[in-house]
């Protein structure tokens, strides 16, 4: 059954990877298996833990975003049939689907009503929205937007900067694993460092 598994895994792998070759909003195959590795190594850390829905969730938990283009977004019905096309058991394949269905920021599901494998994979997604890759991945969605770098004016709230302050600072405190809490911790810090820095380049406020 193990050797199975492992043959399902990486044939969703290979799909997902496929899939997402061509996207460039930073929610690319990279980005997928960064979540996949962050998941892993938080579910190590936890006991009791369905390492097979953890890892498929998070290969699967952006087939079915908005922020995906149409070409390449899937229904879940779709990948309810790879799921099933590839025998995967019925109730790790209804909690697959849950995870991926509601562990978005966008969602604000409550973290009582996600199982242990999705605030994994929710604690693990999350963390590649802070840090330096967290950072990076900002600008290119919004560049990929043709949204703006920052408006000081605040006219604009689609602004790259202004992401920070919607979503990405307040991601540490709603980690949901002790490991995950100890990770969003340094990547938080350095958030907060980078905008200070960019707030004093942009104001001119460089001392000499």
């Amino acid at each position: 059954m193990e050797k199975t598994k492992k043959i399902i895994v990486q044939t969703i792998e290979d799909f997902v990877k496929e899939r997402l070759k061509q996207e460039g909003s930073g929610h690319d195959w990279w980005h997928i298996d960064r979540v996949r590795k962050n998941a892993l190594l938080i579910g190590k850390h936890e006991e009791e833990v369905n390492m097979f829905i953890v890892e498929t969730a998070a290969l699967l938990h952006d087939l079915i975003d908005d922020k995906l283009s149409n070409e390449i977004k899937l229904e879940v019905t779709d990948v309810k049939k790879l799921l099933i096309e590839l025998e995967v058991d019925n109730n790790e394949m209804d909690e697959i689907l849950f995870i991926i269905e509601n562990i978005s920021f966008r969602k604000h599901i409550s973290a009582g009503q996600l199982s242990l494998e999705g605030k994994i994979v929710q604690d693990a997604d999350r963390l590649d929205a802070i840090g330096a890759i967290g950072i990076a991945r900002t600008f290119a969605f919004a560049g990929s937007r043709g949204n703006v770098i920052y408006d000081p004016e605040g006219l604009d709230l689609s602004n790259a900067i202004q992401h920070f302050y919607d979503k990405l600072l307040k991601l540490k405190e709603l980690m949901n694993t002790k490991t995950g809490k100890l990770l969003a911790e340094e990547r938080h810090q350095y958030l907060e460092g980078f905008l200070e820095q960019f707030l004093t380049e942009w104001n001119g406020l460089e001392k000499i």
